[in-house]
């Protein structure tokens, strides 16, 4: 079966919608069930993310437990308060005023982990860049993340916690990593804006600023083909 066409308009502005909708939630978690069999077509959807090697060094940790989630929620509270020593004064009060985790308001919790030895010493892909199997791993995160918000389910990363000592609440053997902790449910409204974008702390930078030609700081269309790019990528950042 010949299957190199692409998706119709309607497809493709599916995939479009949930790229662009995508949202990093935090506080809008309803206490509603995810069902089953959503739950395992987000986990599916993960499982099939880009490895290095087909490696799939990906597994998935479901945390309903209260007690757990309590323990992980004071490995945030604890980073919490020494990540905002870390910003200069006049951001500091703002970042502590942000809202980010829904650790014990959301309904389900998830962990995506990357295993480190998974199919061995030597991978193909992994034999110069041996940390392409946590990028891996992240990709099956953005899977995870697109397929979510298809089924109107929310997603919160909390990255604001000591990997170690997640690490030992978590009871990780040996090679195995934390790539992301997830905050996981339905939601009473996914936000028009990323929160941070709209809370002031961040703009969204412009993309023909990060649109290079050949050799990293060339911005200038040297071709046709880039001319028309650049105009395409103008337009959209206009559009947006």
């Amino acid at each position: 079966m010949n299957n190199n066409y692409p998706f119709s308009i309607v497809e493709r502005d599916a995939v479009y919608k949930a790229i662009f909708e995508r949202r990093d939630v935090r506080g809008e978690f309803l206490p509603d069930e995810i069902p089953a069999e959503v739950l395992a077509r987000v986990l599916n959807a993960a499982h099939h993310a880009p490895s290095v090697g087909f490696m799939q060094p990906w597994d998935f940790m479901v945390i309903r437990s209260k007690a757990v989630r309590q323990n992980i929620h004071k490995l945030f509270t604890k980073a919490h308060a020494e990540a905002a020593e870390m910003f200069e004064e006049e951001k500091r009060e703002t970042y502590r005023n942000l809202k980010l985790e829904g650790i014990l308001e959301s309904p389900l919790n998830l962990v995506i982990t990357c295993d480190r030895s998974r199919t061995g010493p030597v991978v193909i892909g992994r034999t110069h860049m041996e940390w392409m199997d946590l990028y891996s791993s992240v990709c099956a995160v953005q899977n995870l993340w697109l397929a979510a918000r298809s089924e109107g389910v929310g997603v919160g990363w909390v990255s604001i916690m000591d990997p170690d000592a997640l690490t030992k609440t978590l009871a990780l053997p040996e090679n195995v990593v934390p790539i992301a902790y997830l905050c996981v449910g339905y939601v009473s409204q996914f936000h028009e804006k990323p929160e941070l974008e709209k809370a002031g702390w961040l703009p969204r930078m412009p993309l023909e600023d990060l649109v290079h030609f050949d050799q990293w700081g060339e911005h200038n269309a040297a071709c046709d083909q880039d001319l028309q790019l650049l105009d395409k990528v103008n337009k959209l950042s206009s559009d947006s």
